[in-house]
């Protein structure tokens, strides 16, 4: 059985979907041992469904008028059935983080960069995680342990186990 980590239901689901949501954008986060095993589990469940269906596009061809009145064959990429069911999971399992300005970064630049993209994490998951794990369960023959979780020893004060956890 989980643990409950001391917290009622809603509680419990909004610090780990905050937890699971950070270290999946930043690569690792420190926590307690019991939390980091509870994020451990949502972390990889997520990486799994996004690595069986990134790979799910349709492509269509639309016809446009542009601005000269000429119809132009426009082409569409979207997600096929699988990979919008499992964006639609995340979605509701993690937190909408989105994207910073870099520093040193123009207003400018930093707009012309996030355009099209309405959920940045969501985004990584199926453009940087999905693949690069993908090939790593291709050359290992292994799917899983997409986390490490590193102790750290107690924390001065309450004496709580501390651990670190981060993406392989």
């Amino acid at each position: 059985m989980p643990s409950k980590l001391g917290k009622p239901t809603d509680q419990r689901m909004a610090m780990l979907k905050n937890q699971t949501s950070e270290l999946l954008w930043f690569g690792r986060i420190e926590t307690t041992v019991d939390r980091a095993k509870s994020v451990r589990s949502l972390a990889e469940k997520i990486i799994t469904s996004a690595i069986r269906t990134y790979e799910d596009e349709t492509t269509s061809t639309k016809n446009k008028v542009n601005l000269k009145g000429e119809t132009v064959a426009v082409e569409f990429k979207a997600d096929g059935p699988k990979k919008l069911a499992a964006r639609r999971r995340m979605m509701a399992k993690l937190a909408d983080l989105q994207e910073t300005r870099r520093n040193k970064e123009s207003k400018e630049a930093f707009k012309a960069r996030i355009k099209d993209i309405n959920h940045p994490l969501i985004e990584k998951i199926f453009n940087e995680y999905a693949p690069k794990y993908a090939l790593r369960a291709k050359d290992k023959g292994q799917g899983g342990g997409y986390t490490r979780i590193v102790r750290l020893g107690r924390r001065r004060g309450d004496g709580a186990e501390m651990a670190v956890i981060e993406l392989v």
